[in-house]
């Protein structure tokens, strides 16, 4: 069955809004303080430029279905691109809990707060996570021509409540002052452990445009609309971040800020002392919706990978087929769906929510980061110009830097042992796992070319 070309211009430019930004980071970095704000900019030019300027080179060259599957493949052999598939693929298992958290944290204020105990509760989070998840789910299982829409909605909500958070922010500052100083030495970037484990997490927010490659096959002319969308909503993502961040921190203080509800708390807080009470609970369904689209857009775009590595024969043939009247890779959604379920549950065991949450995303950003080596590396191998080599040689460097750091647990961590037994643990299966499956995919494809011989 033929892919269907479903995506044009307008669609690919509000995947990348999507793809490259997410509310949570924003809170994380507003509750890290103002010296988060040079540490964006540091982050733009180290990890989102040089991932850019590669994803730009290799789309318009191998513009095909598979995207950092494809180029590993092409630079390194099919043993690069499985594991740099697979590990793609494995980094979203833990991320896809972390952004449901978020998105049920979040939901809580449209009730108008953070409905008290349910905020604490597991059962609560666990139960919005997977009712979310089954809904993106479905909806990508209905194809493309019906998944997009989820996604443009959830770019088009995430924009809306990004301009509530500037005007809230401009309203604050003018009628009560920052919450929190602006300055130069306020904005200073720290060098301590905990500072730099944050530079870690910036990082990992400034990727996403690796994303949409792997859908190619499905954009109207790639070779052109994925650079020119890139282009477009360039100047959104940052001002997502960065001015975004800076809202938060002139309508609270740090101290008052929480790394889960953050950008909902701002937002609250100036919304009730202006009387506005009913803005708090129409932002929060934006959140909502914007965290439902980033969690369809993932699901469908991932699910690419194992449904590219179906098509190779490394993983079961059924991967590779797509669903007959919506020409979707079903059994690869469902699959997908199904672990993820589990590391929803599992990530909660013995601990918080808080500290269930921030091991999810330590591991997301160290799972992660393994494959934008390949991707870097595949830059440089596959002749790109010195613009190229140079932006990918940073990005290598940002990368096992933030590899590094990511695996180290938070200061405020009940169980630091246990948090990172859980993290390295995680990446440790998801790495054997792969060399396991790509061993025996290998082997039953030797074996079916010697009986054809």
């Amino acid at each position: 069955m033929q892919l269907r070309r479903s995506l044009g211009l307008l669609d690919v430019a509000l995947f990348f809004l999507i793809a490259c930004t997410n509310l949570q980071w924003v809170a994380t970095a507003a509750a890290a303080g103002p010296s988060s704000l040079p540490v964006w900019l540091i982050g733009c030019l180290a990890m989102f430029v040089p991932v850019s300027v590669a994803v730009m080179y290799l789309s318009k060259q191998y513009p095909e279905e598979g995207g950092m599957y494809v180029w590993s493949k092409r630079a390194f052999g099919p043993f690069g691109g499985f594991m740099t598939g697979w590990t793609y693929w494995c980094s979203n298992l833990p991320y896809f809990p972390a952004l449901l958290y978020f998105t049920a944290g979040n939901a809580l204020f449209i009730a108008g707060g953070n409905s008290g105990a349910l905020s604490a509760s597991p059962a609560y989070f666990i139960g919005v996570s997977l009712v979310a998840f089954a809904l993106a789910t479905l909806v990508n299982i209905l194809g493309l021509d019906v998944g997009k829409w989820l996604n443009n909605f959830g770019a088009a909500s995430r924009w809306l409540v990004t301009l509530i958070l500037f005007a809230v922010g401009i309203l604050a500052w003018v009628k009560f002052g920052a919450a929190t100083p602006l300055n130069v030495s306020s904005m200073r970037p720290g060098l301590q452990l905990k500072d730099l484990i944050f530079w870690s997490v910036i990082a990992f927010a400034w990727t996403g445009p690796e994303a949409i490659p792997f859908m190619a096959g499905e954009i109207k002319k790639p070779r052109t609309t994925i650079p020119r969308g890139l282009a477009i909503a360039a100047p959104a993502i940052a001002a997502v971040y960065i001015l975004g961040t800076a809202s938060v921190l002139i309508a609270l203080s740090p101290a008052h800020i929480s790394g889960l509800y953050g950008v909902m708390q701002a937002i609250g807080s100036v919304s009730s002392r202006l009387g506005w009470v009913a803005l708090t609970p129409i932002a929060a369904i934006f959140v909502t919706i914007s965290c439902l689209g980033s969690v369809g857009l993932w699901l469908g775009a991932v699910a690419r990978i194992p449904f590219v590595a179906g098509i190779d024969r490394y993983l079961p043939e059924a991967f590779g087929r797509m669903h007959p009247r919506w020409g979707s890779p079903v059994v690869a959604l469902l699959t997908q769906a199904g672990i993820s379920a589990v590391f929803v549950v599992a990530g909660q065991g013995g601990t918080t929510v808080k500290g269930a949450y921030e091991v999810m995303v330590s591991a997301t950003v160290l799972i992660t980061m393994l494959p934008f080596l390949l991707l870097f590396a595949s830059a440089i191998k596959l002749r790109g110009t010195f613009p190229v080599i140079v932006a990918a040689s940073i990005g290598l460097f940002t990368t096992i830097g933030a590899i590094v750091l990511a695996a180290v647990p938070a200061q405020d961590e009940p169980n630091k042992t246990l948090a990172v037994v859980k993290v390295l643990g995680l990446t440790a299966l998801m790495l054997g796992s792969g060399v396991v499956v790509y061993y025996f995919g290998s082997r039953k494809q030797q074996e079916k070319n010697a009986v054809h011989v």
